[in-house]
């Protein structure tokens, strides 16, 4: 096999309480990339489409394209690939946008290798990847693209990653407004320290939320979607999030939230119906501030990033 093609999903990073610890991805959107084995040394971006010309061609300052490098040299493999990037997720969305590029051309150079290194082993590579794109090496996006479902992060030295044995029957309202808020901006405004309060507080609801998940409690996770921490400060960059909130929970949604750093936000539901119902309400919020939005409804990917057939 010399060339493949491999799609990884956008994410949901936080998850209101789990900030930089927790996320999960969703079926739609995602980015592909198409990797092609060279006859040399040279890692090379060929070329990225649906950018709008934003992103850099250069391999070492591209997600993708660092996300393969740190590969290869993890492996000591002298391996030249061509890389095609097709940006199907908006920059600066708050979707895991940089995540799902690396997380693809990880699953594509893994496979075209032979697959050597598991799904939690790929995840340090793309990690390297995030730190370019915006300056810290989370894993809440990269981890739950590469391996799909809820993914916890419990500790990042030694890095700890474990997917949740998580209910099957949640669905996703993700509503993305036209707005670009970049990560790195994001991360700035938030507080470098946290009271003693506000830590127990957001403890609970991470520790609801875990329970919540796995026995399926939805009344549960419903009230430990909760962020005392980062949501309150960076709400302020997002027009009408609070009556989102409170909209997206009366047309049936568990919970709602900023999908991670924004602007894009999510509502978690049990049923299909209701998710649509939520993604409406919060759509019409962001209409009476005059922005468009884009709707995605979809129910919890459990499979993660794929090469596809």
């Amino acid at each position: 096999m010399k060339s493949v093609k491999a799609f990884a999903p956008a994410t949901v990073a936080n998850v209101c309480c789990g900030f930089d610890i927790l996320g999960f991805a969703v079926n739609q959107p995602g980015d592909e990339v198409i990797l092609t084995l060279r006859d040399d040394e040279l890692v090379r971006m060929v070329s990225v489409k649906g950018d709008g010309g934003k992103l850099p061609l250069e391999a070492e300052r591209n997600t993708a394209g660092v996300a393969v490098i740190s590969y290869l040299r993890s492996l000591g493999v002298k391996q030249g690939v061509d890389i095609e990037l097709i940006k199907n997720l908006p920059l600066g969305s708050g979707m895991g946008s940089s995540a799902a590029s690396g997380a693809a051309a990880l699953v594509g150079i893994n496979e075209l290798l032979g697959n050597p290194l598991s799904r939690e082993q790929l995840v340090i590579h793309a990690m390297e990847a995030e730190r370019v794109a915006c300056g810290s090496a989370h894993a809440d996006n990269v981890a739950p693209s590469l391996m799909g479902g809820f993914v916890l992060v419990r500790e990042y030295n030694p890095l700890d990653v474990i997917k949740i044995n998580a209910t099957d029957d949640l669905y996703c309202s993700l509503v993305h407004p036209h707005l670009e808020l970049k990560t790195e901006d994001s991360r700035k405004v938030l507080r470098q320290s946290v009271s003693l309060k506000d830590t127990i507080a957001q403890s609970g609801n991470v520790a609801g939320l875990m329970i919540g998940l796995t026995k399926p409690d939805y009344a549960l996770i419903g009230r430990s979607l909760k962020d005392v921490i980062a949501e309150p400060i960076r709400s302020a960059f997002i027009p009408g999030f609070d009556a989102m909130r409170q909209t997206a929970v009366e047309a049936g949604a568990l919970g709602f939230g900023i999908s991670g750093s924004g602007p894009t936000v999510f509502a978690l539901s049990e049923t299909m119906e209701k998710a649509h119902a939520a993604a409406k309400a919060i759509q019409r919020e962001f209409e009476k501030h005059r922005l468009k939005s884009d709707l995605f409804v979809s129910k919890v990917n459990q499979r993660g990033a794929y090469i596809i057939d």
